[in-house]
């Protein structure tokens, strides 16, 4: 591992002009540079880098980042590699920490299965076109199946001798260990020591890694021996988790970027033939259902995938589960049902690649609407459309955004023929029983879902209760529980991240006469302690966490080195914020008409205070909404009963301290006026 102070500075000689000229043109403008977008096609430049703060951002696309994060995203490599790349560039000796004996050994298996991962590769690939068995019966059987030389070279497509031994022997003639053979799943040793090759008398296709490194095979028998499975796999190891890897992301990564698209087919051959016709932006996922890991792959390339079926019904309708993953992850998908009797191979190898794009931009259909259409084929009694129903709520449950949910509702209502009332009620308890589930998920795994504090509101300390002019009044009470409230979360994680350095507000010790300042990350983490308030949002919660354990050690922490944190999640929040709290600023400044805007840095003194109010007015006033709803919603009256006081005594206390809040909330926006 790179030790700390050498990834320091790395982080701290990086310059994003530096890097990002290395790989684009750019031309200045004012401060920053611009040039067209290397994550996208796009004619006019929205790709902007300002060397003031060592970002770069496109406008275009949404990608943002570091002078490392650049080079993870463009040549698509693991933190650890983009740092050795710009250490590199800047001439920096990689300082790594000693490993331990066990990390070591895991870490020399690795190296070395994938360096007989690349031998077999290169061995099958030499078999195919050089010698006669391979020819005959491998090169053939492709050549048959349309793929030209190129193709083959590619894909670097294989044959493995019918010798059983082959491979083994002269692995171990040419000095590579029996151990990796075996762990890599090339060579397979029987209990008596006999050891024959896996993939012996097949055409063999190389799966390979984002990276481009041989992590696993895939094998097809040229035989009719029934006994003997068609497609035969590489087993799981140390470098190969099938559920992690798509066959041709390697060939097809820089053009999904291109595109915007990917396209997913189920097969080998289907990937191969679609690359071959000019379709180069296809991946598979090799006859396996689709995994989560398989989707997070294909997003790091694109939000848009489409999905490409041939006209087996019943496998259609077996992987439509399956989708629900990808709807989950937020990608929009679309679905090409192909003609009867027709794969991705078959279609584009009878058709023009001119003919099979053409085919493909015209029959794509939206994934609900098509899931709609498939499963009310079968639905011919009331029963069968109520599981239909059923169904496709849960696919529109799985859609984070909101405005996509109702148009999907809207469109359902009139292909299922069922009232919008109904189906928006119905999405909504679907989507309540996912958090609830996501919550136990995350409570088993250790995460925890954030809570304030229950008690008894007849048991509450007087502390909290609210006192006419004191500071009581804009404590949350600790019946508030479990408020969600994203938008002022971020804006408190934005002062937070920007400016958790920066002074607040200056403080004298009378006794010893020491004066010094309470900063920013100080005075909000006491703020929302003291009301034992917590972010819901999990990446939030971490930077928060991880803020707090900084403080406790006396460590101070800045913006850069949340930028640069390998969880990628944090990284690209860190590097929205900067602009996030500029593009806030510049539009609430002309909305009230100033013409010269204060920057952020002059007013953020102010903006703290109002921004933590309107969190707890926020909170309050969802408290508020969720009591009516509760007693009210349920036809609940008066009648005088311990019961009914208890929460009259509830809204009356909450209104108390909207009331305060509202106050603090109004005084503090009408600073922003005064600040010219």
């Amino acid at each position: 591992m790179i030790d700390e102070q050498t990834v320091q500075r790395i982080i701290d000689s990086a310059q994003i002009l530096d890097v990002v000229q290395d790989f684009m043109t750019l031309k200045r403008r004012g401060a920053n540079y611009i040039g067209n977008c290397p994550f996208h096609n796009e004619k006019t430049p929205s790709f902007s880098v300002s060397p003031a703060k060592n970002i770069f951002k496109c406008f275009g696309c949404g990608a943002a980042g570091t002078p490392i994060s650049f080079v993870m995203r463009h040549e698509n490599m693991t933190y650890p590699e983009a740092l050795k790349y710009v250490a590199n560039k800047y001439g920096i000796v990689v300082k790594e920490k000693e490993l331990s004996k066990e990390e070591m050994e895991e870490h020399e298996d690795r190296e070395s299965m994938g360096i007989v991962n690349q031998f077999a590769s290169q061995y099958f690939h030499d078999q195919l076109l050089n010698h006669e068995e391979g020819q005959a019966i491998g090169l053939t059987y492709f050549q048959h199946r349309g793929f030209r030389p190129e193709t083959i070279e590619k894909f670097m497509l294989g044959y493995s001798p019918a010798n059983r031994q082959a491979l083994t022997n002269e692995a171990l003639a040419k000095g590579y260990k029996l151990k990796f053979l075996e762990k890599t799943g090339l060579t397979i040793v029987k209990e008596d020591g006999y050891k024959f090759d896996r993939f012996a008398g097949r055409v063999m296709f190389p799966i390979h890694s984002v990276a481009g490194k041989v992590v696993a095979f895939g094998g097809r028998i040229m035989t009719n021996d029934k006994k003997l499975a068609k497609y035969v796999n590489s087993p799981e190891s140390e470098v190969y988790h099938k559920s992690n890897v798509l066959y041709g992301i390697y060939q097809a990564k820089s053009e999904i970027v291109k595109r915007d698209k990917c396209y997913l087919c189920e097969g080998y051959c289907d990937v191969i033939s679609m690359h071959q016709s000019g379709v180069m932006n296809t991946v598979a996922s090799s006859g396996t259902s689709l995994t989560p890991g398989q989707i997070s792959v294909i997003k790091r390339f694109t939000n848009n995938l489409t999905v490409i079926y041939d006209g087996d019904w019943a496998g259609i309708k077996a992987s439509l589960r399956g989708i629900d993953l990808i709807l989950e992850q937020d990608i929009n998908v679309k679905v090409v049902l192909l003609p009867d009797g027709e794969d991705p191979d078959s279609y584009a190898l009878s058709h023009t690649p001119q003919e099979l794009q053409e085919y493909i931009d015209s029959h794509e259909e939206d994934f609900i609407r098509f899931k709609t259409r498939i499963l009310l084929k079968d639905a011919d009694d009331p029963l069968k459309k109520s599981e239909v129903i059923k169904s496709i709520i849960t696919s529109i449950s799985k859609i984070s955004n909101a405005v996509t949910r109702s148009i999907y509702i809207k469109e359902c209502t009139k292909l299922l023929d069922v009232k919008e009332d109904a189906l928006y009620a119905e999405t909504g308890r679907e989507i309540k029983k996912l958090r609830e589930e996501e919550m136990r998920k995350q409570a088993r795994q250790g995460i925890g879902q954030p809570e304030l504090k229950v008690v008894n509101p007849d048991e509450e300390s007087p502390e909290n209760q609210p006192v006419e002019g004191g500071v009581g009044e804009t404590t949350i009470p600790s019946f508030v529980n479990n408020i969600y409230s994203e938008p002022e979360e971020k804006e408190i994680m934005m002062y937070l991240i920007n400016y958790g350095s920066k002074e607040f507000e200056q403080y004298e010790d009378v006794t010893t006469g020491y004066k010094g300042y309470v900063n920013v990350a100080t005075h909000i983490i006491g703020e929302l302690l003291n009301d034992e308030m917590e972010f819901n949002n999990l990446v939030y919660k971490s930077i928060f966490d991880d803020y707090c354990k900084h403080l406790d050690n006396n460590q101070s922490i800045d913006e850069k080195y949340f930028q640069n944190s390998p969880d990628e999640k944090v990284r690209e929040l860190a590097l929205e914020l900067p602009i996030l709290r500029e593009s806030y600023n510049e539009n609430l400044w002309k909305r009230r008409g100033v013409d010269q805007c204060k920057l952020p840095e002059d007013t953020y003194k102010t903006d703290i205070p109002h921004a933590i109010n309107s969190l707890k007015l926020k909170i309050i006033m969802i408290a508020q909404n969720n009591i009516m709803k509760e007693q009210f919603g349920n036809g609940f009256k008066f009648d005088g009963s311990e019961e009914n006081k208890a929460i009259f005594e509830r809204l009356k206390q909450l209104n108390a301290i909207k009331v305060t809040l509202t106050k603090d909330v109004k005084r503090t926006t009408l600073r922003y006026y005064r600040q010219k």
